[in-house]
């Protein structure tokens, strides 16, 4: 940054023979059922023969070395922060009356990493070696991380406002139903975890209105007022629709089994289907014609019955992804959740979850379009996130394009220093006069070259110059120019050219004339 030379000074450090660890490590990530981009860095290392790894540095900052032979020395900060991990767990347990040594060891310890794939390494080769190394500990089961989640298709960056803070999206939408579980839902259904991901304001709108309010809160409603206005908000005397459980069932396996094998995306849009397969089931069965043709119709409670149930369902299954809303579903249903309605072990008594008879509670839209022109409160809340960004995103473009500019300049600052310095002797040897460019046209089968016909006071000359691409032939007629006149005629595209028009770029990349600030007459020599 200084532009100094460094200077090598010699120093010791601490290694951590990470070496002696290649062998039980390979055949360890070999053996584990981890997501397929986590098994294949960590064996890129291993099999990229492991080194011994430096564990101090020479810092101003950090934590210590506590040995008195590692004065003024630190400790690496990834060899330090899972160390960390237990140190935290040993204060959490003093302050809680547990015991640390419960959480990190023993054949019953279930230690998980959930991490970003830039820290793959650290947790599934580095540390593990330190936990197996030093004896006793349990090794990780699992480290299920993602690949990385990018905002309208730029990287995070915190320092540049390119990002959303929890807490200021919470304050901007306080007045937006559930907006908290909203986001919940849109980060686990586009959650990178085989690969990047990215948020779009315009994806948030869409999987709100056609997936949370056209899908979940559609069946909500309607089932909430088949309830009240056929049966006065009770659940009726029903035998459940079969036909509607066996889906549901296939659906309760793959939530479970997602869930287990950290698949979240998974596990939430099999919830999603539960509630599809409502909305199916009730447009299938159309109890309000039934109700139409025959209000005594068995069916009708059937249909409703089971729907409420499934609606119940939802509400216990939803409630890893949007807990909030599986609360107002609860109240909406009046009943609490409790943990053993999803224990059983063959099959899931959905019939049981509201008993006959059971009050419901007061119906309330959980989910109201963003997209409404006549409430037009909610888009205007994503409208103003929009143009934060985009405000964001042109001074961005202009900063990119002022290094960028910067960049040319040094380069042809660069270029210059390259060539050297030359003796005035040799600078006289050229002769630069002042003229005009009388004609030009383009250079059949070229798009870089104009032919130009160039008044040199005593005599007209052909020049062929590569301006092509930043002027039209007649936008240069009449420019006076800057001409080397002595400099060695060549053929270019078979046309003789005699002598070269001097030309500069400004700021922006763009050609421009070199040219006296006064009109002088033609052939004036440039002294």
């Amino acid at each position: 940054m200084s532009g100094k030379k460094p200077v090598l000074r010699p120093t010791s450090h601490w290694y951590f023979r990470l070496d002696k660890h290649a062998e039980w490590l390979g055949e360890w990530a070999k053996s584990s059922d981890w997501r397929e981009q986590v098994k294949a860095q960590c064996l890129s290392w291993v099999n990229g023969q492991l080194q011994p790894r430096a564990i101090t540095r020479d810092l101003d900052w950090g934590v210590p070395v506590p040995l008195e032979s590692a004065k003024g020395k630190v400790l690496y900060v990834w060899f330090d922060a899972p160390i960390g991990y237990i140190s935290a767990t040993k204060v959490w347990a003093a302050e809680n009356g547990k015991n640390w040594e419960d959480y990190w060891k023993g054949d019953d310890v279930n230690l998980l990493h959930f991490i970003g794939k830039d820290n793959i390494v650290f947790h599934t080769v580095i540390f593990p070696a330190m936990l197996r190394a030093h004896g006793e500990f349990t090794l990780p089961v699992q480290v299920p991380a993602n690949q990385f989640l990018n905002l309208e298709g730029r990287k995070f960056s915190k320092s540049k406002g390119w990002v959303i803070e929890q807490h200021e999206y919470l304050q901007d939408f306080s007045a937006f139903p559930n907006a908290a579980d909203v986001l919940r839902y849109v980060l686990t259904r586009i959650a990178p975890e085989q690969k990047d991901a990215d948020f779009k304001w315009d994806d948030f709108v869409a999987m709100h209105d056609n997936e949370l309010a056209d899908n979940l809160g559609n069946f909500l409603n309607r089932v909430m007022s088949f309830a009240y206005k056929y049966f006065g908000g009770v659940v009726p005397a029903y035998t459940l629709a079969a036909d509607c459980w066996e889906p549901i069932y296939e659906q309760m396996q793959i939530i479970e089994g997602a869930i287990k094998g950290f698949r979240f995306r998974d596990a939430l849009q099999a919830v999603m289907e539960i509630s599809r397969i409502g909305n199916g089931f009730l447009q299938e069965k159309a109890p309000w014609l039934l109700y139409k043709e025959n209000p005594e119709n068995p069916e009708i409670a059937q249909s409703v019955g089971t729907a409420l149930q499934i609606a119940a369902l939802l509400s216990v299954v939803i409630q890893p992804f949007m807990p909030s809303v599986s609360d107002k579903i609860a109240a909406m249903l009046n009943f609490g959740i409790e943990a053993n309605y999803l224990q059983h072990k063959g099959h899931l008594r959905v019939h049981e979850i509201l008993l006959v008879g059971h009050q419901l509670g007061e119906a309330q839209i959980l989910f109201p379009k963003i997209v409404d022109k006549k409430n037009p409160a909610y888009m205007q809340l994503v409208d103003a996130q929009k143009a934060k960004l985009e405000a964001l995103k042109k001074t961005f473009m202009e900063a990119e394009k002022i290094a960028t500019a910067k960049a040319e300049a040094q380069k042809t600052a660069e270029a210059a220093a390259a060539k050297g310095m030359t003796s005035f002797d040799d600078f006289a040897k050229m002769d630069l006069r002042t003229a005009t460019i009388k004609s030009a046209e383009r250079v059949p089968k070229s798009d870089k070259l104009l032919k130009l016909s160039v008044d040199l006071g005593t005599e007209l000359r052909t020049v062929v110059s590569g301006i092509a691409q930043s002027f039209a032939p007649e936008e240069v007629v009449g420019q006076q120019v800057l001409l080397l006149a002595n400099l060695e005629p060549r053929k270019m595209m078979g046309i003789l050219s005699q002598g070269m028009i001097l030309m500069a770029t400004d700021a922006e990349g763009k050609l421009v004339f070199m040219s006296p600030t006064k009109s002088t007459p033609n052939g004036t020599v440039v002294k």
